[in-house]
């Protein structure tokens, strides 16, 4: 029935949806889904490669998206999970072999505009468009600093702890044991996340089991995101702790 009642959604009520269009009016709403260019892609196809994520302003209205890189190895790698909002920039950068793309993770919907038609829709709005737009992109960035760094002195298990809190974060829904991650990562994918190995993201994984930060229901996942966030911050202040000590 979900499913049905989904497939009925207009892009009018998928963009109304979206937290960060929030502070668009009803009618800039309209104007702004009337203006987007729409498309669908299924499951692994290149939704937009790196020149051109830039370009124009990008909005994932349905489905899961990611962000992929190619690694040291030359591997296509994971480095971000993406829910309906507007994909991020990653910009080429001189000199970077990265070469990012969004991929459709599974089927899904995007709709482009231009930034000049953009900038015209929303230019009574009470918030400047193309901060709040981009804030997106610096959260993106953000949260992949935090998993690759090395600069807040984070393990494995820390940094795997802040790719579920992260996936927790736009995945998950609020229940009587916790937060159920309602999509079915696989080991795989945290794995790219966080830059480690599969075996490992699993032994890691099994650990945050027994320690009672993840419940296993199938192949989904019910994480006490409280717990869990409390305990990282146990980690840093002891991370913090052990620097201020070697100095």
């Amino acid at each position: 029935m979900n499913e049905r009642n989904s497939s009925r959604e207009t892009d009018l009520e998928r963009l109304s949806r979206l937290k960060a269009l929030s502070w668009l009016s009803p009618p800039e709403l309209a104007l702004l889904v009337s203006a987007l260019a729409l498309a669908n892609y299924k499951r692994h196809a290149v939704i937009l490669r790196e020149a051109a994520m830039a370009q124009d302003a990008h909005i994932l209205l349905a489905g899961i998206a990611r962000i992929t890189c190619l690694n040291a190895r030359n591997e296509r790698v994971t480095v971000a999970m993406l829910a309906p909002g507007p994909i991020p920039e990653f910009p080429a950068l001189p000199l970077s072999q990265s070469v990012f793309q969004c991929e459709a993770y599974n089927d899904c919907r995007v709709g482009t505009v231009s930034w000049d038609d953009f900038d015209g829709i929303t230019a009574n709005a009470h918030e400047s468009a193309f901060k709040q737009f981009h804030r997106n992109d610096l959260k993106q960035w953000y949260r992949l600093l935090l998993r690759s760094s090395s600069f807040l002195n984070l393990g494995l298990h820390e940094r795997i702890a802040v790719a579920l809190l992260e996936l927790c974060s736009d995945f998950g829904i609020e229940e009587s044991r916790g937060t159920l991650l309602r999509v079915s990562f696989s080991h795989k994918d945290i794995a790219n996340l966080v830059g480690a190995s599969r075996p490992r993201v699993t032994e890691h994984l099994a650990r945050l089991e027994r320690e009672k930060f993840v419940i296993r229901q199938g192949r989904q996942m019910v994480v006490q995101v409280a717990k869990l966030f409390d305990s990282m911050k146990d980690a840093q202040a002891a991370a913090h702790l052990a620097g201020a000590r070697l100095n």
